[in-house]
């Protein structure tokens, strides 16, 4: 097992996690468009705002391998704090390695020092190797479905 390190995002990590925000973008191509400047103003303002939640890139000694991000939200179906997973990506040639389970176990023990209740997370469908991650974490299709009204003209 590689010597994977987990630690949070910082300003500094802004270079690489744009790259390894785009190579997630990409996995799906036509998905969406990556506009840089806008996902990079995003990444500032998320790192600015501990209140909206935490990231978390994980290192092979010196090498970045992937990255976590975890928001926050509130639900009173889930009793107050709850999160989201919204992304979660590791470099091809380090999947299959136990990262991302062990990933998902580093975020759920954050997830509860922060008080959250409940973690929710959204899978491509088709990304049969990311779905198994997930359900073997313990994860369950709630038997709903992601909508999204954008409010943003020109953000999609």
């Amino acid at each position: 097992m590689l010597g994977v390190i987990f630690r949070p995002v910082s300003p500094e990590d802004e270079k690489v996690l744009l790259r390894m925000m785009r190579s997630l973008t990409e996995q799906e191509p036509g998905a969406y468009f990556f506009d840089e400047p806008v996902v990079r103003e995003a990444l500032r303002k998320f790192l600015a705002s501990p209140d909206l939640g935490r990231a978390w890139i994980f290192v092979d000694g010196e090498t970045p391998i992937g990255y976590i991000v975890l928001t926050f939200g509130y639900s009173f179906e889930f009793h107050g704090r709850d999160s989201f997973i919204d992304e979660l990506y590791i470099e091809s040639q380090y999947r299959r390695q136990g990262i991302g389970r062990r990933a998902m176990q580093f975020v759920e023990e954050r997830a509860r020092e922060l008080g959250v209740n409940a973690i929710h997370l959204e899978v491509d469908q088709g990304n049969d190797a990311a779905a198994e991650l997930y359900r073997r974490a313990g994860y369950d299709d709630n038997a709903r479905f992601l909508m999204t009204k954008w409010l943003k003209p020109g953000s999609h």
